[in-house]
């Protein structure tokens, strides 16, 4: 179906396009999980307006509990948000787009290079101690994003630690996780706060890691060769307010945000649309 859902749309909602590219991944998620429910007969959600009520609350910010009325129950969607979480289905349909995507740049689906980069946030109150620590750089108190992203900017990877995780330690783990689900990758760009073992646990897996250092001449902003693109990808996740800070009481759920901040902009550029904003008449 692609029929818009009988409401007034917010900014966030899906396009009957962008839809189009998601619901294959959701509707085979729901007929994979009825194989194994009791399928008492109980009222289905409409898989749509769950997805663009979690795209909702990834864009604006607010708690699950301040949904609009005309979306489904809160409790609705966030149990749908947490099962794509522990189940893959989010992380599914980010690969997919991203693949997408790379094809019709012309570029073929797999990366061979990459850029990897990190950023401390704070946490909110809710946020489980247990689950932040302390940049000792940066002093922030909270967690740290740590994301692996193509030469086009386009998320690969995301792993959210303690912001106490050096960025040595959570390269090491990434660069595992990248050498097993993305193995035609054999070039990755950092900066300086990845040290000589992560180069050398990546070079261990035939991933040649290059530290790209800031030019110290030049004071304030200034683009990194190569490192640029992963900072612009921070940009374009940070436009989404529920990122602004880290909400999330698990550390995957925050993974979660991320790669649906990615897959959002992902959907929008495979069909050449864009989101309005303040700016727009």
């Amino acid at each position: 179906m692609t029929t818009q859902p009988p409401r007034k749309s917010y900014p966030s909602d899906l396009s009957d396009a962008r839809w189009e590219l998601m619901e294959p991944t959701l509707t085979a998620w729901r007929a994979e999980r009825q194989k194994t429910s009791l399928n008492l007969g109980g009222k289905l959600a409409d898989l749509r307006e769950v997805m663009n009520a979690i795209l909702y609350v990834n864009r604006t910010g607010i708690p699950w509990r301040y949904l609009p009325h005309d979306f489904p129950a809160h409790t609705t969607v966030f149990s749908h948000f947490s099962a794509w979480t522990s189940d893959g289905t989010i992380e599914k349909l980010g690969i997919r787009l991203h693949r997408l995507v790379r094809e019709q740049e012309g570029r073929k689906a797999e990366p061979t290079a990459c850029a990897i980069d990190a950023q401390s946030v704070k946490t909110a109150p809710s946020v489980p101690t247990s689950t932040q620590g302390i940049d000792a750089g940066k002093k922030i108190v909270g967690r740290k994003r740590s994301i692996v992203v193509d030469t086009l900017g386009l998320l690969l990877l995301v792993m959210v630690t303690a912001a106490s995780v050096s960025d040595n330690e959570a390269g090491k783990q990434l660069l595992t996780q990248l050498a097993a689900n993305h193995p035609t990758v054999t070039k990755a760009w950092v900066d300086t706060g990845y040290k000589n073992q992560a180069i050398e646990h990546g070079a261990a897996l035939g991933i040649d890691v290059d530290v790209v250092p800031r030019n110290t001449q030049v004071k304030g902003f200034s683009v990194t060769p190569r490192r640029w693109v992963v900072e612009r990808s921070f940009g374009w996740i940070m436009m989404h307010r529920r990122l602004a800070r880290d909400y999330e009481t698990k550390p995957e759920h925050s993974e979660s945000m991320i790669r649906l901040a990615m897959i959002s902009n992902l959907a929008k550029r495979a069909t050449s649309e864009t989101t309005p904003t303040w700016r727009d008449a």
